[in-house]
């Protein structure tokens, strides 16, 4: 492993923490319970105090960091909402001693958060597994989540579907994907989540992004995977539908969530759901055309309600 200062990674970091400083977010950590603390990117108290301004909760997918997901959404978003973008339970500096590891955990203490950064109304916007636990965020706090974002998210994930899954990557299990350990594992992931393709890259970087970005609390990840509700057998999903209005957003070219997906959640999640599809994106259509994405998802928060 290449020193500190000599990885692209370390260094993309630094810049990436300067970029959500700039836009007016503080990094900070607080504990929710007794037995969970939550790090986060927050605007100051007394920015919330002198603006008023919608508030927007941003949950990031597995993988790295927040900061590492939601770059151009902070950038974007902060001149019209007070952004809030934690990592979630076992990411960054996010810990626990609870033994719980489902996303369902997961949304009860973003709730907590909220509750004790005093945060009485919010939007909430999810991408991948963090569209799992805005669903849930959304389903608990009724009363305080206001409207919802479900980007590049199985929430109506069968198992049949993450069978499928493992065939696309050519792997046994769901860890050696989305736990990359080596460059071949990051590359499958890499092919699967991005449209376009980085063929020349050298293994050294990949090595640096694995060794940076995926190592840490590697046991907990693998159980929050293992903990993931999946539906079970292939017949008809039944989720329980949001009273919310939800906006459903998705890549035309996924290959971890299918488009097929998108379609099926749009029916399921209740009837004041809208699906966009951006085309030409991958699993992370808020990095591949992030102006498309936030136009999207900025034109429908500040919309009116159906």
């Amino acid at each position: 492993m290449a020193p500190s200062f000599l990885s692209f990674v370390s260094l993309y970091g630094i810049y990436l923490r300067r970029c959500f400083a700039t836009s007016g977010l503080a990094s900070q950590s607080i504990e929710i319970d007794n037995e969970t603390t939550i790090h986060l990117w927050a605007p100051k108290p007394d920015q919330t105090a002198q603006e008023n301004k919608p508030a927007l909760v941003l949950l990031h997918g597995f993988g790295p960091t927040a900061i590492w997901q939601w770059r151009r959404q902070v950038q974007f978003f902060t001149p019209y909402f007070h952004v809030y973008v934690p990592d979630l339970v076992f990411f960054g500096n996010s810990i626990t001693k609870s033994k719980e590891r489902s996303e369902v955990f997961q949304a009860v203490s973003v709730g907590k958060l909220m509750e004790k950064l005093q945060v009485k109304k919010y939007h909430v916007m999810g991408t991948s597994y963090g569209g799992f636990v805005a669903y849930n965020v959304a389903k608990m706090c009724l009363d305080k989540v206001e409207k919802v974002v479900i980007a590049s998210s199985g929430v109506n994930m069968r198992k049949s579907d993450n069978t499928a899954l493992l065939k696309r990557a050519n792997s046994e299990n769901i860890e050696e994907i989305m736990l990359p350990e080596t460059a071949t594992q990051l590359r499958t992931l890499t092919r699967l989540a991005v449209s376009k393709r980085f063929n020349m890259i050298p293994d050294f970087f990949w090595n640096d992004v694995v060794n940076q970005l995926y190592s840490d609390n590697r046991k907990e990840k693998m159980e929050l995977l293992r903990g993931l509700t999946l539906v079970e057998g292939d017949d008809t999903v039944k989720l329980a539908p949001l009273q919310q209005d939800v906006l459903v957003v998705w890549g035309d070219q996924d290959q971890i969530f299918p488009l097929k997906m998108a379609h099926e959640l749009k029916e399921l999640i209740g009837k004041k759901t809208r699906l966009e599809v951006i085309q030409n994106t991958s699993h992370a259509p808020q990095i591949e055309n992030s102006a498309e994405f936030n136009n999207i998802v900025k034109n429908f928060l500040c919309g009116s309600s159906s």
